[in-house]
């Protein structure tokens, strides 16, 4: 009984969000860690670490906004042609994928948000294997002169 007890409160105290003073990110996650991504334009994004599968999974999902000058960086372990939907994502976003060289191969602009309840939404990937995806709000891409076959600077974890 009192580890049930022990159970439901740490479920319910997961739910209610972070405690009273706990750091969240610009973008809303709590104790997020961000490295700066520079841009061809010299922009430097603060970008949230997408590096396990519980993250990689969720990424931008559920947030309300976010800054023009962040956005989430997706590590992946080997180059595939990973595949991304905006199931649960309410904000418009720009998808970028990168190769192991960090050289953009694939850029999706203004993936619009999918409100479908099922997991019907659209899907998107590039036609060749990536290593990094970098997610930001959209319509910014042009502005940072991100094109295929630039190159972004950043630090891996």
């Amino acid at each position: 009984m009192v580890i049930r007890f022990i159970l439901i409160a740490t479920v319910v105290l997961a739910l209610a969000g972070p405690p009273c003073g706990e750091a969240t990110s610009p973008t809303g996650n709590t104790a997020s860690r961000l490295i700066p991504v520079q841009t061809p334009s010299g922009t430097v994004i603060q970008a949230e670490i997408a590096d396990t599968p519980q993250k990689r999974a969720t990424g931008l999902m559920y947030r309300d906004h976010l800054k023009k000058d962040h956005g989430m960086l997706f590590f992946f372990d080997q180059p595939q042609e990973w595949t991304f939907w905006m199931k649960n994502t309410k904000i418009t976003l720009d998808l970028i994928w990168m190769d192991e060289k960090k050289r953009v191969i694939h850029i999706e602009r203004n993936v619009p948000i999918c409100t479908r309840t099922d997991d019907s939404c659209p899907q998107y990937r590039p036609n060749d294997g990536a290593m990094f995806v970098l997610e930001i709000a959209g319509g910014t891409v042009d502005g940072y002169k991100i094109e295929k076959g630039s190159k972004l600077q950043f630090t891996q974890p």
